[in-house]
């Protein structure tokens, strides 16, 4: 797996997030995050496709707000998911809902270097291991599932995976369309 892949990020939109609102997409909306009224610009842009978006809307926000996964350790994969996938939006916005729930920037940025780099835990160092292994070869490894299975049951196991799959799915559509960050978002830490 090439680890420069930057060079291959649309620098522009490819897709503007949408300007005019019609009732579909207004009720899909309402329920959005938005920065001074205006939705995201990841929603914007999923905004073409309101019944998809609804749906996105769906099964992301259950895997924020009701998922079985404490939300630092949720923060940790999507966050490594989203270095890993070397997509810039996903881990400036979970950057901030990770300082929301706990991780410090040392942490944060410690997610962007090799695993050894940082003294994590047992449990935390796993749920790298784990999108480590899912951004190589898209399969967890026996040595990392044995490291996880000390922690969470198989419903657990399950969700982290979903989570996982999930947010690799959004970092490609980020980094496809070009989405740009939002205001006051960070990008990748400062080297």
């Amino acid at each position: 797996m090439s680890t420069d892949t930057s060079s291959s990020r649309p620098s522009d939109p490819r897709i503007e997030p949408v300007t005019e609102v019609g009732e579909e997409l207004a009720e899909v909306l309402a329920g959005a995050l938005t920065i001074d009224g205006r939705p995201l610009n990841i929603f914007g842009v999923l905004g073409h496709h309101p019944k998809l978006l609804k749906r996105f809307n769906l099964l992301g926000g259950f895997l924020l707000n009701k998922g079985l996964i404490p939300e630092r350790e949720r923060e940790i994969v999507i966050l490594r998911i989203g270095w890993n996938a070397r997509a810039e939006y996903e881990f400036g916005q979970h950057t901030v809902i990770g300082r929301r729930c706990g991780l410090d920037d040392a942490e944060i940025d410690a997610l962007t270097r090799p695993v050894g780099d940082h003294e994590w835990s047992d449990d935390d160092a796993a749920l790298i291991a784990m999108a480590d292994d899912l951004a190589a070869d898209d399969c967890v490894t026996d040595a990392t599932w044995s490291a996880l299975s000390v922690r969470w049951s198989e419903a657990e196991l399950v969700e982290l995976l979903v989570v996982a799959g999930f947010y690799r799915l959004v970092s490609g559509f980020l980094n496809s369309t070009g989405v740009q960050l939002d205001e006051g978002v960070p990008g990748f830490p400062a080297r």
